[in-house]
């Protein structure tokens, strides 16, 4: 029996496990509880692609741009772009921490936090130095950069292949073609993986419901909502803004990557989005050297959601425990988040790691206050990810349009097709671009 044309499509299948899954969660805890595998098991298979699909996408983007001075003009220009949003991201969640206030009135004495919990954050926390993390780019060996699948090794791997070729153009051609025959092959594997996504979504929303429940967020809700409002913020008042001067609509672009938006919402990660993020945007006429390069970085040197989170957490904590901050310990602190907000990846409790290595640097705020949202985490985690990704996914198309790499009327034309009312074949056709 063949399912009717609305049934077939990914975005409803993930959506309709989605519900399924927090139906089973709540009427059945233990049940939900015990599905977690289901999701780790997707983003299990998706992460095995990333690494692959990263290193083919950038060489052959890096090979096509030709010009190592539009390369490096590229990526100065993304990192400005990072670095910005990231400041805006900090100061939005500085203000609405000071609007709304959700720490206010809970009078926590820190003593009482169990702060036995936060141990597996610290060890992670203490790796996040600043020399640490530029270590962490060079990999043991050059398979090790594909062993952990992490993305920064894989793309200073890429630019030195990708260079390389460029210096000898007519031998690196076989190696080119081969490398883009790989790359066409991984993406037809991946378009397979994906079939299981509404698998991974239903286990992942039966978990989570199962797991922590709607009590879990008791008297801390005012913080999910004060975060929830930030991100919405950010998005309506920063990047819809930014993308109307660049031409185009971002409630077409979000339509356009509703698939993957969801995906994020049920695994609260964006690694399992990013090997379709970068067909879908050469799709819309960005150049592939443009999105090889723009993306990954930006999953690593651009996450504004955690960047909101970081600043919204830490004045929760000073709030909750009734630690007065003044305002060069306010200016200290955001200086420290810019360093600590990069580097963290996609996917769930990073945002925890990133604020208890904020808080070990900034003295005056207890780190055992993190304690308080251990059990909301996961809660805020979608948000986190989804304004992260979203972000990145504008500033692939801001960088292309600045370089003049991206063909506008293309653009217009897929985003409009995947507006509501038009038909959905240009946009399934996107998902089935190979790089």
């Amino acid at each position: 029996m063949r399912l009717a044309r609305p049934l077939r499509l990914l975005y409803v299948q993930v959506l309709l496990a989605m519900v399924l899954g927090m139906t089973l969660g709540h009427f059945w805890p233990p049940a939900g509880a015990l599905l977690k595998p289901l999701s780790d098991a997707f983003v299990g298979l998706v992460r095995m692609m990333i690494a692959p699909i990263v290193f083919c996408t950038i060489v052959s983007g890096i090979t096509s741009l030709a010009s190592g001075k539009a390369i490096g003009r590229t990526i100065i220009q993304a990192l400005a772009l990072f670095y910005l949003l990231t400041a805006i991201a900090l100061a939005l969640g500085l203000v609405t921490a000071f609007a709304l206030r959700p720490g206010a009135g809970m009078h926590v004495d820190v003593q009482h936090l169990d702060s036995s919990i936060l141990a597996q954050y610290a060890k992670h926390a203490q790796e996040r130095g600043l020399v640490a993390f530029g270590l962490s780019m060079i990999p043991e060996t050059m398979l090790g950069a594909f062993e952990k699948g992490e993305v920064l090794p894989v793309l200073l791997l890429s630019l030195l292949f990708g260079f390389s070729l460029n210096s000898y153009p007519r031998a690196g051609r076989p190696v080119l073609a081969l490398i883009d025959g790989v790359a066409q092959m991984l993406f037809r594997i991946l378009a397979m993986i994906m079939r299981l996504a509404p698998l991974g979504a239903f286990g992942a929303m039966a978990f989570t419901v199962g797991r922590f429940g709607i009590r879990s967020v008791g008297s801390l809700g005012m913080l999910m909502v004060s975060f929830y409002v930030a991100c919405l913020l950010f998005v309506a008042l920063v990047l819809a803004p930014l993308a109307r001067l660049h031409g185009f609509a971002l409630w077409r672009l979000l339509r356009y990557m509703r698939e993957e938006l969801l995906i994020v919402l049920a695994t609260s990660s964006t690694e399992p989005v990013l090997p379709r993020l970068i067909a879908k945007l050469e799709a819309l006429g960005c150049d592939k050297g443009v999105v090889g390069l723009v993306l990954p970085a930006g999953y690593s040197f651009n996450l504004d959601g955690t960047a909101i989170y970081l600043t919204l957490a830490s004045l929760f904590i000073a709030q909750a425990c009734d630690v007065p901050l003044s305002a060069p310990q306010i200016a200290t602190m955001l200086a420290v988040m810019l360093l600590t907000s990069k580097g963290a990846a996609g996917v769930s409790g990073s945002g925890l790691v990133a604020l208890v290595a904020t808080l070990t640097a900034i003295p005056d705020l207890p780190v055992a206050g993190v304690a308080l949202l251990v059990g909301i985490d996961r809660f805020m985690s979608e948000a986190r990810a989804l304004t992260s990704v979203i972000s990145n996914a504008c500033a692939v198309i801001f960088v292309s349009l600045w370089e003049g790499a991206c063909d506008r009327a293309r653009l217009a034309q897929m985003l409009r097709a995947a507006a509501p009312g038009c038909p959905d074949g240009a946009n399934d056709a996107a998902t089935d671009t190979p790089a």
